[in-house]
Order: structure tokens, then C-alpha cells, then sequence
């Protein structure tokens, strides 16, 4: 069956969060191992969308859980932030630059082929990183559609179904294997984008063996012939 849409995870994926959010942080004073700090957040975020996914926590928007995850965070630390730099610090995730490939790759990938954004970034947020990096997709769709987090099925199922196609004819492009194997038990097709530096240099290497394809970067996508 051919592929009609790619669907594209963004965090890490295609934007650089790490050097965005390390570089906030700095800007407000927090410089004992801001990259550190980063990946908790980071971590932190993960951790309370899969209680949202159990049921456990009731839906909120990433905005929300972001200041949710960085005051416990802080807390672990012994760090105290007013309120309005904290929120200063959750708007940092609405900036974050692009992967050098993201923009190119995408323009390229889109003459062929519906090129969507499925993040768990709600809509508001994806307007702002996909205006503020410059990158163009077909439309953007976001986990709030569905009340649920990534990697559960629903999610991509609810991209599917707005996107008027079969789940084997989208393919779900990350550079997390969790991410991708949530896409295959929805029955998507799945493409692994390395993104070796997405925790800095020294980040573990990862790789996903049950991805129809592993590439490089966009560049490679594209010649895989997924867009021809």
C-alpha cells in the first residue's frame, strides 16, 4: 500500500529542544548544569503524560503539565523561581530552533506526499514552533485531539482518521523508537530519524530495528523514495 502522509513527532525530532530550553534557563539565572535541568524537565514531562494516559491525571495541555513537571523539578533542587519567571521558562518550549535539515527536508518531502506535524504539542504551541522555525507542513495535529499523550494508539489513529486515509498508508517519522512503536501497534508505517545530539554530545546512540526505514536525516528520507 503506498504512503499518502508522513507524520512528523517535532520535539527532538525536528526542532532542537535541549539547546532552547538549557539556553532559557541560563538566561534566568539557573547555570548550575542547565542541561542537566533540561532532561529532568524533559523527563519530567514524560512522566506525567503517561499519567495522564493511565488515567491517573486528568488531561491538561503540554503548557500545563510543563509548569507542573518544572515546579517538581525545582523542588527536587531546592530551587525557588517567582511565578512569572517560570512561566517565562515553559514559553521557552514555544522558540526552539530547527535540525539544519528540518526546513529543506520537509519542502522536499511535501511535493509528493501530505507532510504533517503529529506531536504531543498542543495546537497553539505548534502554530508558534512551526512559525518560529520556519517550517511548513500540511497541517498540524496535536495529541489534544485525542485527550491523550503519545505513544497511545489513539493518538495516531485520530491523525489517521482526520486525515482521510488507512493506517498503512501514513508513515510516522521520529527519532524515538517509543514513539514509533506506538505508531505500529495503530498500524502506521514507521521511519527512524537519528538525532544524535538531541541530548548533547555523548547522548546514547538509539536505533529502531522494526522501523521500515533508518535514515540519516531528511535528506536521506528523501532519497529513500518514500516521496516518489
Amino acid at each position: 500500500m503506498a504512503i499518502r502522509a508522513l507524520t512528523f513527532d517535532v520535539f527532538g525530532t525536528l526542532l532542537d529542544w535541549r539547546s532552547g530550553v538549557a539556553g532559557a534557563l541560563r538566561a534566568g539565572g539557573v547555570v548550575d548544569d542547565a542541561e542537566g535541568l533540561a532532561d529532568a524537565w524533559r523527563a519530567g514531562f514524560f512522566s506525567l503524560t503517561a499519567e495522564v494516559n493511565s488515567g491517573a491525571r486528568p488531561w491538561g495541555n503540554v503548557d500545563e503539565i510543563h509548569l507542573d513537571a518544572l515546579d517538581r523539578v525545582l523542588a527536587d533542587r531546592g530551587l525557588e523561581l517567582p511565578g512569572e519567571e517560570r512561566r517565562r521558562l515553559v514559553s521557552a518550549w514555544h522558540r526552539l530552533d530547527p535540525w539544519q535539515d528540518a526546513r529543506e527536508g520537509l519542502e522536499a518531502l511535501r511535493r509528493d506526499r501530505v507532510v504533517a506535524a503529529l506531536s504531543n504539542g498542543h495546537t497553539s504551541l505548534l502554530v508558534d514552533l512551526a512559525r518560529h522555525a520556519d517550517l511548513r507542513f500540511d497541517c498540524l495535529l496535536s495529541a489534544e485531539l485525542a485527550r491523550l499523550y503519545k505513544p497511545a494508539p489513539d493518538v495516531y489513529l485520530t491523525a489517521v482518521r482526520l486525515l482521510g486515509v488507512e493506517p498503512a498508508e501514513v508513515m510516522m517519522v521520529a527519532a524515538h523508537p517509543l514513539d514509533l512503536k506506538g505508531a505500529r501497534g495503530a498500524g502506521l508505517r514507521t521511519a527512524f530519524l537519528d538525532r544524535p545530539l538531541e541530548y548533547g554530545p555523548g547522548s546514547p546512540p538509539r536505533e529502531d530495528p522494526d522501523a521500515d526505514v533508518s535514515v540519516a536525516d531528511l535528506h536521506e528520507l528523501v532519497e529513500s523514495g518514500v516521496s516518489s
